[in-house]
């Protein structure tokens, strides 16, 4: 297994463009798959339940890596998450992001924060609308001890590849708008679409890891 994920980081690696990063989604994945690959030189892992992430943080300590929440943050969970990951892609309100600014200040931590965005109707998905997003921007842009790096948004599972293709660009062009570096968008059915757009995080699992091992849990 270990040959076949090096080999396929690296195919993706050599595909992606100088201007996108690839976060490799390592949810339902063994610490020992994460090791193999952040020996090989890739830093950034993406987990989205923080009782998994935990005992792989700990096992892995002993490496340089930058650990990304990708999964809903629910309020109740602000504080262990905000401990233990550097970035978070999930803030998808007003009021998310008050409790993540005021929890990191207690815990003396400056996380980078991507805002989820939702620009089309998609009733599994939360996420600021475009229009109050610029509404609510000058206290988001501002809120203390928290960095917004950027926006993050997901297709519908049902959406078309040519509306796919504009709502990456919808997101990218708000990024740029509202002077924001970073757009974490793409996966791994849909990650070229989101390169194009100017995607700049890329959120890979099964193309990266393939199929999750039988016994993992679902996680979206």
């Amino acid at each position: 297994m270990t040959s076949s994920l090096a080999e396929r980081w690296r195919n993706l690696r050599e595909e992606l463009p100088a201007s996108a990063r690839l976060l490799a989604v390592s949810k339902g994945h063994p610490s020992s798959s994460i090791r193999a690959l952040a020996l090989l030189g890739q830093r950034a892992f993406g987990e989205s339940r923080l009782q998994e992430a935990l005992p792989k943080q700990n096992d892995l300590a002993d490496l340089e890596i930058e650990w990304h929440f990708i999964g809903r943050l629910q309020s109740n969970k602000v504080r262990p998450v905000v401990k233990a990951f550097s970035v978070i892609h999930s803030v998808d309100s007003l009021e998310l992001a008050r409790r993540v600014s005021r929890i990191a200040s207690e815990e003396e931590v400056s996380p980078s924060v991507l805002l989820q965005v939702k620009l089309r109707p998609d009733p599994s998905k939360g996420g600021f609308d475009a229009d109050h997003l610029q509404n609510v921007w000058a206290e988001l842009s501002t809120l203390p001890a928290m960095r917004v790096v950027g926006l993050m948004t997901m297709a519908p599972f049902d959406c078309p590849v040519m509306d796919r293709r504009a709502l990456f660009s919808e997101c990218r062009h708000l990024a740029d708008h509202l002077g924001l570096p970073d757009c974490s968008m793409g996966m791994s059915g849909d990650w070229r679409d989101a390169t194009a757009a100017g995607s700049t995080w890329l959120r890979l699992g099964s193309a990266l890891f393939g199929a999750r091992p039988v016994s993992a849990p679902a996680m979206g």
